[in-house]
């Protein structure tokens, strides 16, 4: 009986070890510890972020062998600089921000993981001053925000539906007052995330069925949306760490999906004077229109389409003059992404 119970107490001991094994992904091949890598947003979080949080709160991170820490900056433009001086491993910014980047600067900074494969530009406008479909801006007043890259694709968006830029009053705006002005009427229609300005409008009073949401991606607009960038030296030197990210990423976004009722009470954590109810939608939206489209559907989560990629970058170059256009592989790299069976969403 006692050898029995030894072999018994053998077969457990050598099927946790296999266990953890697999578990441990990176930290056996990194190391024992943990390694601690800084991940950089662009913008203060909410539920938008809500699968890199996961990551964080739910231990997918851990579970990978990485003790990520994040910093908030202002603007893409500021964490793609702070990725390519090393002083983040990671960051999770506007993608076509990282196009105009790339098409100025020699630094081979790339994208590892899209998270929304359609970026969230939108025209959100009032239906009562007679905006019903993007055909409807023509003789209106559109206000822009400096900082806002879908005012870099407006004209190859204009251009292909025939609207004649000149048509388009443009007011430029500061984006802290970008939804005040529309709400109080200052102006027709604004550009911005449609699951930004729309939710931030209707939490503002804005009936929601006074509000015309216009999203670039209905009209036309090849762009991407935001992805995972990564130090360029790190990634050559822990490309274990890289894939080890990358799942927790796929992870998160799966819980993200499955329960977003948890995903948001963990983004309040994150937040100062969070709204469950508001955070809700805006992740519903994010989720609906950003991640799960038909070509995640298809191909799964994090790749791109190389031509499609091609097309987006020509249509940021209408409104941004390139020194250097980039290709698509200049911009994302493929090799840290699992098999697209791995990266499904049933």
């Amino acid at each position: 009986m006692r050898v029995i119970q030894t072999l018994f107490a053998c077969c457990l001991l050598g099927l946790s070890l296999s266990l953890a094994g697999l578990g441990a992904g990176v930290s056996r091949a990194e190391g024992a510890h943990p390694l601690p890598v800084t991940l950089s947003f662009d913008r203060p979080v909410n539920a938008a972020e809500a699968p890199l949080l996961l990551a964080m709160t739910d231990g997918l991170f851990s579970a990978q062998g990485l003790a990520v820490s994040v910093n908030t900056v202002a603007g893409s433009p500021e964490a793609i600089a702070r990725v390519a001086s090393g002083a983040s491993e990671f960051a999770f910014v506007d993608l076509n921000a990282l196009i105009r980047f790339r098409s100025q600067n020699a630094a081979p900074l790339k994208a590892v993981f899209v998270l929304f494969n359609k970026a969230p530009y939108a025209i959100v406008a009032r239906k009562s001053r007679g905006i019903h479909v993007l055909a409807d801006i023509e003789g209106k007043t559109l206000g822009v925000a400096d900082s806002d890259l879908s005012a870099g694709l407006w004209p190859a968006l204009a251009r292909q539906n025939g609207i004649p830029l000149s048509h388009v009053k443009q007011s430029r705006i500061s984006a802290a007052v970008r939804e005040p002005m529309l709400s109080a009427g200052q102006v027709d229609a604004v550009t911005g995330f449609s699951f930004q300005s729309a939710v931030n409008l209707r939490d503002r009073g804005v009936p929601a069925d006074d509000l015309a949401v216009l999203r670039f991606a209905d009209y036309g607009c090849d762009a991407y949306g935001f992805a995972v960038i990564v130090n360029p030296d790190f990634a050559a030197k822990r490309p274990e760490a890289v894939k080890g990210f990358v799942r927790a990423l796929i992870a998160g976004t799966s819980l993200a999906i499955r329960d977003e009722g948890h995903a948001v009470d963990q983004v309040l954590t994150r937040m100062e004077d969070g709204s469950r109810d508001l955070e809700l939608e805006r992740l519903h939206a994010v989720v609906r229109d950003n991640i799960m489209t038909d070509e995640v559907n298809r191909n799964g989560l994090g790749g791109v389409d190389p031509a499609r990629l091609e097309r987006s970058i020509d249509q940021v170059g209408e409104g941004f003059k390139f020194a250097k256009r980039p290709q698509a592989s200049d911009i994302f790299d493929d090799r840290f992404l699992p098999p697209r069976g791995d990266r499904l969403i049933n």
